[in-house]
């Protein structure tokens, strides 16, 4: 996928196959937020800017890794669900139940760490909105706009795989990692809300 073109990627998205899909483009969602918030961070350097600048810094290194972070889930995802549709291949049987139920809950692993991935590039906006360089201001918002996407679209896939998955330890677990996504997203609004009312005075 790293090295697939946008169009090809895109086309690929709309065929009639298993996957890529939602769980692949929640966590794009979530590499192109810490993307955005890289870029805000890299023009957020020099002499004005010195007093922050290991702050900075930090977020430069934290933003770098959840945009690879974020690719790699994408590739994760998608070698997940065809796991699952594998599984579905199998004659049926107990097998090929524990199999599903196996597949499901490995399917649901990658987006339960785009949330994990999302919610922390919220975070980083929350650092860098009171500083950062107001000419990429708007950047700040779309980048917390980004990051909740993915964690909204990261959560349906990990609702969706709940149902099959037959340990109930896994189960909680999965819930227990879905439960902060909307105090997440209410951080995401609150970045966005901060920025729109300044960039509109």
């Amino acid at each position: 996928m790293r090295d697939t073109k946008i169009v090809d990627f895109l086309t690929e998205l709309a065929e009639r196959v298993p996957a890529p899909g939602g769980g692949a483009t929640a966590a794009l969602h979530a590499a192109q937020a810490a993307a955005l918030l890289g870029m805000v961070a890299r023009y957020t350097t020099g002499e004005r800017y010195a007093g922050h600048a290991e702050t900075v810094v930090g977020v430069l290194s934290e933003t770098d890794a959840l945009r690879a972070r974020g690719l790699r889930l994408a590739e994760e995802d998608s070698a997940a669900f065809t796991a699952v549709t594998d599984a579905y291949r199998l004659p049926k049987g107990e097998e090929r139940s524990a199999a599903i139920a196996r597949a499901l809950a490995g399917a649901a692993e990658p987006p339960a760490r785009v949330i994990e991935a999302a919610t922390r590039v919220i975070e980083l906006c929350e650092v860098l909105l009171p500083f950062c360089n107001r000419n990429v201001l708007s950047d700040v918002g779309a980048a917390a706009e980004a990051a909740r996407a993915a964690l909204t679209t990261a959560r349906l896939n990990v609702e969706i795989n709940l149902a099959g998955i037959k340990d109930q330890r896994v189960r909680e677990e999965l819930n227990a990692r879905v439960a902060g996504v909307d105090a997440a997203v209410a951080r995401a609004d609150w970045v966005t809300a901060e920025v729109r009312e300044e960039i509109t005075q």
